[in-house]
């Protein structure tokens, strides 16, 4: 920074308080021929005037003065000083004064007698200083900014797919509108559930969430609404439901798609009626519930085949949120690993700085079957693993990363072994009906003629994670 332009074109404003003429006229005189615009004030009283009346970059303070001394001056200067920063000067300078004067808001404190390169020295010190703040907080400023547009909650992202569903999201929020987010396993379905109830104005009410596919079709009701006494074998007491938890808040029904038919009617007299009915009793009860579902399923292909009720699926689809899969908004990649690395350093008290171009490009050209969770994934253990600042391509296990040049049957014909043949083969069926059935894992089993177990098995042998 020029001593002249500490802000746009105007000269950088100095005021010097000082009751010693001689003192002032030698500091004036130098700091002019230096370039800066210089005042000059006999005690504390009139140099608190003159702060309050002009703007000043810095002020040069003694302490022992008549009228009002310099630690007067500090203590009653700072609603007025309007960021100026003050140094004082003392020739009955100690530790101590020097300790209670940074207290009372000083930046340093200069001894009596000094030579003019002291002064100086202090002067571009505090300038250096401001000038750092000032690159700070237009930092923080660019950093708030961005974020405020490549985030929403916990997801984060720059791609024009995701900007959109970004914008939809902050708008459905406020409402309270049935929503249905579709998409891939790992794309982040939950996290955009969470930041709509944290956007909108439920948000200090619980948001309860359910695993549809996690709760055996024999336990799902209960658990949804409650029981009474004496409903059935082992029901000793009253127990609320999730849809009661979650009154006056939010309720997510993940894996919707899994949900038994049976249980689909009562779930749609929840969403018409606003009323929910515990196992045993006779009589409903009201709750002011909003429901966000989600599914990896194919529910208007569920639809068609009666596996899911049509009336339900139109209740749910009011407001649908489909999130792409990694593999198409690649642009997402590098903004995703600094923000997983920079969580990680945070938890594992690691100091990744970043990905070498290398590693950056390996990880571009994945497919990422697991989308978002997998990359989440594959950062930590990058992160856990590597004995540098740098993540490089030695540090990425990548699963189920065939090699590119070969087309599908090109990789299961490479070779002569049977048995890796129809390993391959095998893979590639099971990926297929994954994403034939939008990765709904019992689907899959169908149209594999396998069970359901076993599917499980084989995902697991193959690295799999859809």
């Amino acid at each position: 920074m020029s001593a002249g332009t500490p802000q746009g074109n105007r000269p950088t404003a100095i005021l010097i308080i000082d009751d010693e003429e001689n003192m002032r006229h030698m500091l004036a005189s130098m700091l002019k021929r230096e370039g800066y615009a210089v005042e000059t004030a006999a005690d504390g009283q009139e140099g608190l005037d003159k702060i309050r009346a002009a703007l000043f970059d810095f002020v040069l303070c003694d302490i022992k003065m008549p009228r009002m001394d310099g630690m007067a001056f500090l203590k009653a200067a700072q609603p007025d000083a309007q960021g100026a920063t003050i140094i004082m000067m003392s020739a009955y300078g100690t530790i101590d004064l020097a300790v209670e004067a940074m207290k009372l808001g000083a930046y340093d404190f200069i001894s009596k007698p000094f030579k003019s390169d002291e002064v100086r020295l202090a002067i571009k010190k505090a300038e250096e200083r401001d000038r750092l703040k000032r690159e700070n907080r237009l930092l923080r400023e660019q950093v708030r900014r961005f974020e405020a547009r490549h985030r929403f909650g916990n997801l984060v992202a720059r791609s024009a797919v995701m900007q959109k569903v970004f914008e939809l999201a902050t708008k459905v929020a406020q409402y309270n509108t049935t929503i249905l987010i579709t998409g891939e396993s790992g794309t982040g379905k939950e996290l955009v559930a969470q930041a709509i109830h944290q956007a909108g104005p439920r948000q200090a009410n619980p948001m309860v969430p359910v695993n549809c596919g996690s709760i055996p079709e024999t336990l799902l009701e209960s658990e949804l609404f409650g029981y009474v006494k004496g409903a059935f074998t082992g029901a000793d007491h009253h127990k609320k439901g999730l849809f009661e938890e979650a009154d006056g808040g939010t309720i997510f029904l993940d894996e919707i798609g899994d949900m038994p038919v049976s249980l689909q009617v009562k779930l749609l007299r929840v969403l018409q009626e606003g009323e929910i009915r515990p196992v045993g009793h006779t009589g409903s009860r009201a709750v002011d519930v909003r429901v966000i579902a989600a599914t990896a399923c194919n529910l208007v292909q569920m639809v068609a085949q009666g596996t899911f009720r049509e009336d339900l699926y139109y209740r749910l689809n009011v407001i649908c949120i489909d999130l792409p899969p990694l593999r198409e908004r690649g642009e997402d990649i590098p903004l995703l690993c600094q923000h997983f690395i920079a969580r990680f350093n945070a938890a594992l008290d690691r100091n990744v700085k970043g990905i070498s171009p290398e590693a950056m490009a390996l990880l571009l050209g994945h497919r990422w079957p697991g989308n978002v969770r997998e990359l989440e994934n594959v950062i930590e253990r990058a992160v856990v693993l590597s004995g540098d600042e740098w993540l490089t391509p030695d540090n990425f296990q990548l699963a189920g990363a065939p090699d590119a040049s070969l087309s599908p049957g090109e990789q299961i014909l490479d070779g002569y072994s049977i048995k890796s043949a129809q390993k391959l083969m095998e893979r590639e069926m099971i990926v297929k009906a994954l994403k034939a059935t939008q990765g709904n894992r019992t689907q899959a089993a169908r149209l594999l003629e396998i069970s359901h177990p076993s599917l499980l098995s084989k995902m697991k042998a193959y690295s799999i994670d859809m």
